[in-house]
């Protein structure tokens, strides 16, 4: 089992997402526990507040590092024996991606802070967390949201929780390219029918099909992804003739 403890400042945003469909499942079935502990319950005063004017001036409200450590020091306790990956959602870490979430989802324990504000005291930094994510180039009300992707991702990729090996390895972005199209029934829709190779029921004929589709699709919107992808020999023949097919067309303009 892994056990994600999300330390919020609006424990109840988290009322319904992880009480629905695989996280659901993962949930009874044992695989994963997920629990919210609100940081305002170790504010240690009668107002609950957790955040404070910036010391040197500046816009905004800061986080305090008292009610977020003994948040997460209550936690540990919790969990006596495990040893935390401590996360910090904020717009300053690194991009969360598909490799981000195969190495949380090999913890034991992932704790995960929702920073909030215009940030948090960086002795929590320094004191407590080990890594700092962020979902995106932009800018949201706080860690909350994130939080919630970084668990279903993380989810996906802990063994049984999808009941098919096959199902995560075929995502998007697991083995660092786009999925391929998928169709189903019915086999024409508003004149347009579904490639016939997938209706051939040759195994080897479809597979190579979509590992191509896959990689034009990759090479057509997220060339980047080439750069680190895990690629084949054959791989590296399909994106030779496809970037000499797109030369062609390109020079034919």
């Amino acid at each position: 089992m892994v056990f994600i403890d999300i330390l919020p400042l609006f424990p109840e945003m988290f009322a319904g997402p992880f009480d629905s469909s695989i996280i659901k499942r993962a949930r009874e079935s044992g695989l994963i526990e997920v629990d919210i502990t609100d940081i305002r319950s170790f504010s240690g005063n009668k107002h609950h507040t957790v955040d404070d004017t910036p010391y040197g001036g500046g816009a905004g409200m800061v986080m305090q590092a008292g009610p977020i450590l003994r948040a997460l020091e209550s936690v540990r306790q919790k969990r006596s024996g495990t040893s935390p990956r401590v996360v910090l959602m904020c717009p300053a870490g690194l991009t969360f991606n598909q490799h981000w979430a195969r190495d949380l989802a090999a913890e034991e324990h992932l704790v995960i802070i929702c920073g909030h504000y215009e940030g948090v005291d960086e002795r929590v930094r320094e004191l407590a967390v080990t890594d700092e994510l962020s979902v995106g180039d932009y800018v949201l009300t706080g860690g909350e949201l994130p939080a919630m992707v970084v668990v279903d991702a993380v989810s996906r990729m802990i063994p049984g929780v999808l009941g098919e090996k096959a199902s995560a390895e075929e995502d998007s972005f697991y083995a660092g390219l786009l999925e391929y199209p998928q169709y189903t029934r019915p086999a024409s829709f508003e004149h347009l029918p579904a490639p016939e190779i997938l209706l051939s029921g040759h195994h080897e004929n479809i597979r190579r099909w979509r590992r191509r589709q896959s990689l034009l699709r990759t090479l057509e919107r997220r060339p980047d992804l080439l750069d680190t992808a895990i690629l084949t020999k054959e791989d590296r023949a399909i994106l030779r003739e496809l970037a000499a097919s797109i030369r062609s067309v390109l020079e034919t303009e």
